[in-house]
């Protein structure tokens, strides 16, 4: 089918589908909660520009591993006005969930939005982080008509190989996530295929992007738009994007960062690729830079650090199986004080005590899931040492003073992790091991620390 009959067709689709919807009156500029209307146990959390949703509209799904679907549209409310899109956020959708009860939440989410909202059917996407950023990917695999996936601190679902998707993929990973060197290796892959990709890093470890970040990838969903006729070519907005770019790439010849810069032309080139004349001087830029010999002394010297990586990974594999708490002390300090650096081998640190700190988190919950109550304090003791402000070992510990009936410890251990970012109230409240206690757990003042951290 030709380009014109193509774009013919979808905007009949749309029309058939979307011209009889009156979207519900939903207070734009402000983040809502809504309750499905077919569960009332499913809801998301949702974000309508100011400019009101009396068209049809982008929207960007958003999947947080912690089901916190406010958080995403929060950060990134900005770049929503900014780009007049409609954000929705699962709550339901958390990592630990089967792929069924995935596209239960899914079609429920998804059907909610399409009978109360005006949506642009060709401007449909999916954004997530961690595990989220897995869930993105999945429907997108699983559901024709996503037109592009942000994934951050992770990527495709596990056993999905490179293809030549419909949907564009855009990557995003902090420089110490112990994930990206896994993103790096699917955009390589990527690379042979046809889909239209793109990765972007930020100084940060395994957490949602900085918007200045998240602006680059919603400034990819638009361009997309542009070079598929689904919005009118916006040259003003190109230029500007454009310069953007190379003012990035100036910053980055400056401090002589010329791993960075030729990421940079990467990027460039996917992005502005068929839209502009701008794109030949990239692509210049970029084969000079290959034979640049500086550069590719830096490109070697990071493949020694990658190689470092690996190896350090493989001799913390060993001491897993031993109880050595002066070994772990010792490593886990030296990580600490070497990852402070802001150069290529701090960033391979940060990204060692994250990868710690998932084995640590992954050890604790198989050996609390087993009742080995003794061997599961000691890697979760380990878990709160390698990453002290992630909720997740505090509450692993509460669980464990729990079953000792240590309950002033119980209720100081909740208190951390919800200072440390725990919001996830059913959990807390179906936990078994928190009721039926002699002394019975303050819940109220728990859960109004949630509200009020």
């Amino acid at each position: 089918m030709s380009k014109p009959g193509l774009i013919l067709t979808l905007l009949i689709a749309y029309a058939s589908s979307y011209a009889s919807i009156t979207p519900d009156p939903f207070q734009p500029g402000k983040i809502i909660s809504v309750v499905c209307r077919a569960d009332a146990a499913q809801s998301y959390a949702l974000y309508i520009p100011l400019k009101g949703n009396k068209e049809a509209l982008p929207i960007i799904y958003c999947f947080d591993p912690h089901g916190d679907g406010a958080l995403p549209l929060k950060k990134y409310r900005a770049l929503a006005e900014a780009y007049g899109f409609m954000l929705a956020g699962s709550n339901n959708s958390k990592n630990g969930n089967e792929w069924l009860t995935t596209e239960n939440i899914w079609r429920n989410m998804s059907e909610d939005t399409k009978s109360r909202l005006k949506i642009n059917a060709a401007r449909v996407y999916t954004c997530g982080f961690s595990g989220g950023a897995k869930v993105a990917s999945y429907i997108a695999l699983q559901h024709p008509g996503i037109a592009g996936v942000i994934a951050g601190g992770a990527g495709l679902p596990d056993g999905t190989r490179a293809d030549n998707f419909k949907f564009s993929f855009t990557a995003i990973g902090g420089e110490g996530d112990m994930n990206l060197t896994d993103l790096v290796a699917i955009t390589t892959e990527l690379d042979k295929t046809s889909t239209r990709h793109r990765i972007i890093t930020f100084d940060g470890k395994h957490e949602w992007a900085p918007e200045s970040t998240m602006n680059i990838a919603f400034m990819g969903l638009q361009l997309d738009a542009m070079r598929g006729d689904l919005i009118p070519k916006d040259n003003a907005f190109i230029d500007r994007c454009v310069a953007k770019s190379k003012a990035r790439l100036d910053v980055y010849a400056k401090a002589n960062q010329l791993l960075k810069a030729g990421q940079e032309y990467r990027l460039a080139i996917s992005l502005f690729d068929g839209l502009t004349t701008e794109t030949g001087w990239f692509q210049q830029k970029a084969a000079a830079l290959d034979n640049n010999q500086q550069y590719q002394q830096q490109r070697q010297a990071q493949q020694v650090l990658l190689e470092r990586e690996e190896s350090m990974k493989s001799e913390f594999m060993q001491h897993f199986q031993q109880i050595d708490n002066v070994y772990w002390t010792s490593a886990i300090n030296d990580l600490k004080a070497k990852a402070i650096a802001k150069t290529a081998e701090g960033a391979m640190y940060q990204r060692l005590l994250a990868y710690l700190s998932l084995a640590f988190y992954s050890l604790s919950n198989h050996l609390i899931n087993g009742n080995d109550n003794d061997v599961a304090r000691y890697f979760v003791e380990l878990y709160k040492m390698a990453d002290p402000t992630n909720s997740e070992p505090w509450y692993f510990s509460a669980i464990l003073h729990a079953r000792a009936h240590e309950m002033s410890a119980v209720e100081s251990d909740l208190l951390k992790a919800v200072g440390y970012g725990f919001r996830d109230k059913p959990r807390l409240l179906k936990q078994p091991e928190f009721k039926n206690q002699s002394t019975p757990i303050n819940f109220y003042k728990i859960e109004s620390r949630m509200q009020n951290p």
